[in-house]
């Protein structure tokens, strides 16, 4: 069975044979993962870019058992940067793949979960990537303001990549982040 994909263009004309490769190509994923539920591609051309070689954006979007992979790329064509983005989103497919198997898939109780995730910390890492840890937590008072406003201190406090705030007109935590292109996003996050 191949993946549904749901191919959209932004400011691009998306030719039939590039879309027949891209549903191809895409829809082959579930071989990697069999769970995912949607593929989504995005395709759009960056005319401002500093280097033409960057112009032609690729992302791809996969929604599996309610979590998001995503990878993209750019590259000066659509086809090779389809493949690298293809190529990224197998890596994560396998990271995601592998820290699942290290979960709590196999029925055992909380208590001997704990021990044993306890235990694999206090042994050498032997992956080629070892887990992060957390070295420092930060707390600190948000008050509520509205999305001007965040923007208004993120720039003040000179945070170049992400502010949290709480937003006033949805009583929710946000998060307003400087996307790649240098325009602000920003991050409502709900319960699933």
């Amino acid at each position: 069975m191949t993946v549904a994909v749901a191919i959209n263009g932004h400011d691009i004309n998306i030719s039939t044979k590039l879309k027949e490769y891209i549903e191809k190509k895409v829809g082959r994923l579930d071989h990697y993962l069999p769970e995912i539920n949607e593929a989504r591609v995005d395709l759009s051309a960056q005319r401002t870019a500093r280097d033409a070689d960057d112009r032609q954006v690729v992302q791809i979007t996969v929604r599996s058992r309610g979590t998001l992979l995503r990878s993209e790329e750019r590259t000066s064509d659509l086809f090779s940067a389809v493949d690298l983005a293809l190529e990224k989103m197998q890596r994560q497919i396998e990271r995601y793949k592998t820290k699942r198997r290290r979960g709590r898939g196999d029925g055992a109780d909380l208590g001997k979960a704990s021990l044993e995730a306890e235990a694999e910390l206090e042994e050498p890492a032997t992956e080629t990537e070892p887990m992060p840890k957390i070295v420092r937590r930060k707390n600190f008072v948000i008050t509520p303001m509205t999305e001007v406003e965040a923007i208004e201190q993120m720039t003040l406090l000179q945070h170049d990549n992400f502010f949290i705030f709480y937003n006033a007109d949805t009583a929710k935590v946000n998060v307003l982040y400087v996307r790649k292109d240098g325009t602000l996003g920003l991050i409502e996050p709900e319960v699933g």
